[in-house]
């Protein structure tokens, strides 16, 4: 099923709105992780690893799904489909990948966070690369993604050329 045109721009806007979103807020998460990496202020320092938490919960997370939400509303909603091309299931799998392991790694976030409101705490034990890793990592795999959906490589799917098939053989016998 096709989208009609405005209602795919719509989903469309929405799902370039969202990625970028997410895009943007991995890079505000990385800023965050490198001055709690970098500060010399002890308060700056536990500051920064107070409000990741919160952060990831509030933005990052949502974000996430709102991405994942709209790009399958728009595969599914446009001639691309989610499982005709490969640049389109890598975007998918990338995605969900990113997803999962955001999730998963909330809880590290929160026991960071219990960590760094600790006073009693020495500030090498509020320290971590962790979420600088993680967000570096984030980063790159959401460019990725953003390369396959401006350049599009080709390649079909099996599926996607067994559908491309279908469609020819009925426009031919229609």
């Amino acid at each position: 099923m096709t989208l009609p045109p405005r209602l795919r721009k719509f989903a469309l806007t929405a799902h370039i709105t969202t990625t970028v979103g997410w895009l943007g807020a991995v890079v505000a998460f990385l800023a965050l992780a490198v001055v709690g990496l970098t500060s010399q202020d002890a308060q700056t320092v536990r500051g920064a690893y107070l409000v990741m938490e919160p952060t990831a919960w509030i933005v990052l997370v949502p974000l996430a799904f709102a991405s994942f939400l709209t790009g399958i509303v728009q595969s599914l909603g446009t001639t691309w489909g989610l499982f005709r091309h490969y640049w389109v299931l890598f975007k998918l799998l990338i995605t969900v990948f990113a997803t999962l392991v955001l999730l998963i790694y909330m809880e590290t976030l929160n026991s960071m966070a219990g960590v760094a409101a600790d006073p009693s705490v020495d500030l090498g034990g509020v320290r971590s690369a962790s979420p600088g890793l993680h967000a570096a990592l984030a980063l790159l795999l959401l460019l990725v993604a953003t390369v396959l959906a401006v350049y599009k490589p080709r390649g079909m799917t099996c599926y996607g050329r067994r559908k491309q098939q279908e469609e020819r053989r009925n426009k031919g016998s229609g």
